[in-house]
């Protein structure tokens, strides 16, 4: 009888050690986490604008894709393929350029490699300058604020250049 009453007290001695050794860290993680968080959110406000300047890339490449087909083709839907192809754009401030990051609607470029006969080149780009948030002085982030943003497509005419002329627009 004695030992098993020996047995229940050490458990109670562990726990009052264990409690005091806690009593001394009490608020230290919330100390650590509000000395992070600023980072925290700088890291994910930069992958959020990295992330809207890489959808843009890919936005403007599929729209220089889609240009050159239109061009290979000799299709102006609307009568000019450079507003076609603007007007595609998904967003209105990648189309009309009416944003803090964008400034500058899309310019859209057709370049006839040839004469405009079948099987010449035609090359179609679009360009846009995105303009990043501004992260103050940071060592290594002094020309990371404005990044041209330019998509190319080259195709091989179909047909004879009729509707479709070369120019930037």
């Amino acid at each position: 009888m004695h030992t098993s009453r020996r047995n229940n007290l050490r458990p109670r001695r562990k726990a009052g050690l264990f409690r005091r050794r806690l009593r001394g860290e009490s608020g230290a993680a919330i100390v650590e986490f509000a000395l992070i968080l600023p980072f925290l959110c700088l890291f994910i406000i930069l992958i959020l604008d990295f992330g809207r300047a890489f959808n843009y890339w890919i936005t403007t490449t599929h729209l220089a894709s889609e240009g050159a087909r239109l061009a290979a083709v000799d299709s102006a839907p609307g009568g000019d393929l450079q507003d076609f192809i603007r007007g595609k754009a998904g967003t209105g401030e990648l189309r009309d350029g009416d944003s803090r990051w964008i400034t500058a609607p899309l310019a859209v470029c057709v370049n006839s490699g040839g004469t405009g006969a079948v099987g010449d080149p035609v090359e179609v780009t679009v360009t846009t300058t995105y303009h990043f948030i501004p992260i103050g002085n940071l060592p290594g982030f002094d020309d990371l604020t404005d990044m041209e943003i330019h998509g190319s497509a080259t195709m091989r005419r179909e047909v004879l250049a009729d509707n479709v002329s070369p120019g930037c627009g």
